[in-house]
C-alpha cells in the first residue's frame, strides 16, 4: 500500500496500512495544538508515543475528564465510547494500531471548528 498523507490542522496522519482487519497511522502532532474531544462507537485504538510528550485527556463524560502524560514508549489503548482528547505538550510522532473504521469519530468539541 502506498502511505497516504491526511493534513490535519494540529500536524498529520500518514496512513501506512489499512485492510479489513487493521488499520496502522504515525501521526505528527505540533506543540500547544490538539485533536478533537471525541470517541468512537466501534473503533479500538492502540496508541503508542515515539517522541515528545502528550497529554491525554480521557473520561466518560466530557465534563469530569482526567488527564494521563505520556511520554516515549508509553503506550495506552482506547476503548469504544471512552471519551478522549491527545494535546501536544512537545511536538509529538505516535504510532496508533487500530479496528479499520477511519470515518468512526464522534466529535464532541473541535477548537478548529470541524464538525
Amino acid at each position: 500500500m502506498e502511505i497516504i498523507v491526511i493534513e490535519k490542522p494540529w500536524g498529520k496522519e500518514e496512513l501506512l496500512e489499512k485492510n479489513e482487519r487493521y488499520m496502522f497511522k504515525r501521526l505528527t502532532m505540533y506543540k500547544g495544538h490538539a485533536c478533537s474531544l471525541q470517541y468512537h462507537e466501534i473503533k479500538v485504538e492502540t496508541v503508542y508515543l515515539l517522541s515528545g510528550i502528550l497529554k491525554v485527556y480521557l473520561g466518560d463524560n466530557e465534563h469530569e475528564l482526567s488527564q494521563i502524560i505520556m511520554n516515549p514508549n508509553d503506550v495506552i489503548t482506547l476503548k469504544p465510547f471512552k471519551i478522549h482528547r491527545m494535546e501536544a505538550i512537545e511536538d509529538c510522532i505516535y504510532l496508533e494500531a487500530s479496528t479499520p473504521e477511519l470515518e468512526d469519530v464522534i466529535r464532541l468539541q473541535d477548537r478548529y471548528k470541524r464538525a
